[in-house]
């Protein structure tokens, strides 16, 4: 099989991803984004979790040009990303308990304020826990997973649930188990995963959907302007002063 045509399978599959996400999911994500606008329009601060690959979509709608300024990026040291190192480390601190209570309780979160959670799986103990914790401080919590993990593999926090189980919303990414979309015989493992894909896209739709609803009740959407147009800094800093108090990235 030549390479172009395996490329077009992936264009072919993460398409399809996301042609089912717009379609199913597109009561949740309208839910999603109207209460994102009610947190903004009530005072309350965003933020955004993701653990290894999972941060990429969490990283993706913080400090972005065209995103929301008030969208925070709630970081634990050594799961962001596969910069530590070992990068194994990462996948053996999502299977701590504790670990996530511990985050939360020297973050600046608090009542009344928003936290989007990432996890594919939505398995580890890391992110049940922090859902937990998150809406146990009156947070509310938009979870963004893959469901089908649910129904065909075990939980990994003592209490046997699931991200899915303790979120306001849930945003289902359709990812199938294993995140790879094609195989071939000729290789052993399933290869090309396309949850970074849909999971930025199924967030950037929310993110759209928020700026309207907030448009739609008279307020103008917080958004932020690329730093490499004429006249995006000036914008920005705008912005970044009349919602200072909201915004975490800068301190």
């Amino acid at each position: 099989m030549s390479d172009s045509k395996l490329a077009g399978q992936f264009f072919d599959a993460a398409i399809g991803l996301l042609r089912q996400v717009r379609d199913e999911d597109a009561g949740e994500i309208e839910a999603a984004g109207t209460l994102i606008a009610d947190t903004v329009v009530d005072g309350g601060r965003l933020f955004a979790f993701g653990a290894g690959h999972s941060s990429l979509a969490a990283q993706d709608i913080v400090y972005r040009a065209g995103g929301l300024a008030l969208m925070n990026l709630l970081a634990v040291p050594g799961v962001v990303g596969v910069d530590v190192m070992p990068a194994t480390l990462g996948s053996a601190l999502e299977r701590v308990d504790g670990l996530a209570s511990a985050v939360l309780d020297c973050s600046p979160l608090r009542s009344g304020d928003l936290l989007v959670i990432i996890s594919l799986s939505g398995r580890n103990a890391l992110p049940v826990e922090m859902a937990m914790k998150a809406r146990a401080l009156g947070v509310k919590v938009i979870g963004v997973t893959s469901v089908a993990y649910a129904t065909e593999t075990s939980s990994r926090h003592v209490s046997g649930t699931y991200l899915k189980d303790h979120c306001d919303i849930v945003l289902d990414s359709r990812i199938p188990i294993g995140d790879a979309e094609l195989t071939l015989d000729s290789i052993a493992a399933p290869f090309a995963p396309a949850s970074t894909v849909v999971t930025s896209a199924l967030l950037q739709a929310v993110m759209a959907t928020a700026a309207g609803a907030l448009a739609d009740r008279g307020v103008e959407p917080p958004l932020l302007r690329s730093g490499n147009v004429d006249g995006g800094h000036e914008w920005n800093s705008r912005v970044m002063t009349e919602y200072g108090d909201r915004i975490f990235y800068r301190r």
